[in-house]
């Protein structure tokens, strides 16, 4: 959780007589003031949406261009839309009402529905758990072959790690060194470029929708959608303001973060989507089987060295996340239910909060060790969990972002109700068209594509 930041204004009140030259340099002063402010305020939106590019995020955006080239492109106008609305809701609610959504759906629709809300949010969290720790699987198999006994050591040593690093509070000393190994998977723009791709149908595909009514492109479509807006977002982004103590006269700088943060994670989905339709599409791909396959997407900018580089992006992306999503549901589920929490508290003060963090870290890392597990069919099967679960939670912020007695006159607008129950009623759709499709149309022999 970030800390508070302690922001002093100066005066804004002129006193008669001053000069031009006092009033510019009182201007000049208080600029970096503005800037630090900035600073202060900048960061849920960016890590909430950029960390959607984690282990489950490259596989199901890598999968999408290997099997479809750009055909999915055009959905990420829409995602971008959907994204900044749904982040900027719960960025709102949380510099409006200084509490977390967990907190704050416990207060207006009692227990009962508070256990229903945080139970989607821990099956929805602990299967993206299980898909980081089958990336810290996939780097070490990408480096050291499939079947190599590093993984089932490796692991529990990343597993305790993990958890000493976050109990002991050391995790914030190498943070920036996990979050600079993820920003490795910036390496697809550069390498998009290098793969030369027919930009006029990167274009076309951009702003022209394409719709294929089979089971394939609707499993990728939805994995796509929940990997994008996933249930965690909005819980961390809201909890992070209002641990931050953003005061309403500074929301207009949190606005800025979750804009800057969601545009800054579709863009490097546009990207890697572009990489591997150029890279693995062009050559008849029938889509990725392994993390090495989604590697060849680099070659164009890294060569030999691809499989380094995305292995070692991979490790740090599912690392960091590894951490950061086991301790959020945590502090989430404790505070919708009134349970002692901190990673400064001993197991006697903070039973539940140490009990649930340790559980979510070992199922997690306990399932990535399951021998011949398909982890690409896993991953992406575990972002259509994310979407088919989302909707819940979307509901739950609608009707808080929009209680008056809350929220005052910053409740949602006509446009921002629109977009929101838009999204979430497509979510909706489009998971109900993958169930039919993939689960129930087979029980009577029906395959459709």
């Amino acid at each position: 959780m970030a800390d508070e930041q302690t922001m002093v204004q100066p005066p804004t009140t002129d006193q008669p007589g001053k000069s031009g030259a006092i009033k510019k340099l009182r201007w000049r002063r208080r600029r970096p003031g503005r800037l630090f402010l900035l600073l202060g305020v900048l960061g849920p939106g960016l890590i909430s949406a950029a960390a959607g590019n984690d282990a489950g995020g490259i596989a199901t955006y890598s999968n999408g261009g290997a099997l479809f080239g750009f055909g999915l492109l055009w959905v990420l106008i829409p995602l971008l839309i959907g994204l900044i609305v749904v982040q900027e809701m719960c960025a709102r609610m949380g510099a409006i009402t200084q509490k977390g959504l967990a907190d704050l759906i416990r207060e207006e629709f009692g227990v009962r529905w508070t256990a229903f809300a945080m139970l989607c949010l821990l099956i929805a969290n602990g299967g993206i758990v299980i898909t980081e720790f089958l990336g810290i699987r996939a780097s070490i198999q990408v480096l050291a072959g499939q079947d190599t006994w590093l993984v089932y050591l490796a692991i529990p040593l990343v597993a305790l790690g993990v958890w000493w690093l976050v109990m002991k509070g050391s995790y914030r000393r190498v943070e920036k060194v996990f979050l600079a190994m993820a920003l490795v998977f910036l390496s697809y723009i550069p390498a998009a470029f290098l793969a030369k791709p027919d930009w006029g149908q990167v274009f076309y595909h951009t702003v022209v929708p394409t719709f294929q009514f089979s089971g394939v492109f609707i499993t990728m479509f939805v994995a796509t959608v929940g990997t994008t807006i996933s249930p965690y977002m909005p819980v961390y982004t809201q909890s992070a303001v209002a641990d931050k103590g953003t005061r309403p006269e500074e929301y207009a700088y949190t606005v800025v973060d979750v804009t800057s943060g969601s545009l800054f994670g579709i863009v490097t989905v546009f990207f890697i989507i572009v990489t591997t339709g150029a890279t693995l599409f062009v050559h008849g791909s029938q889509g990725i089987t392994s993390a090495a396959d989604a590697a060849r997407a680099l070659e164009p900018f890294a060569g030999p060295f691809a499989e380094v580089l995305f292995a070692v992006g991979l490790f740090g992306a599912s690392v960091l996340a590894a951490a950061v999503l086991p301790l959020s549901t945590s502090y989430a589920i404790c505070e919708a239910f009134g349970f002692e929490r901190g990673v400064s508290r001993t197991f006697k003060e903070a039973p539940f909060f140490q009990s649930l963090f340790t559980g979510m870290i070992v199922f997690g890392a306990l399932i990535a060790m399951i021998p011949n597990l398909p982890i690409i069919s896993v991953l992406v099967n575990l972002q259509i969990l994310n979407a088919v679960l989302m909707p819940v939670l979307l509901v739950f912020v609608l009707k808080l972002v929009n209680n008056r007695r809350l929220m005052g006159r910053r409740v949602n607008g006509r446009i921002y109700n629109i977009i929101a129950w838009a999204t979430t009623i497509i979510i909706s759709i489009l998971t109900g068209m993958y169930i039919v499709f993939q689960l129930i149309l087979p029980l009577f022999g029906v395959r459709v594509g």
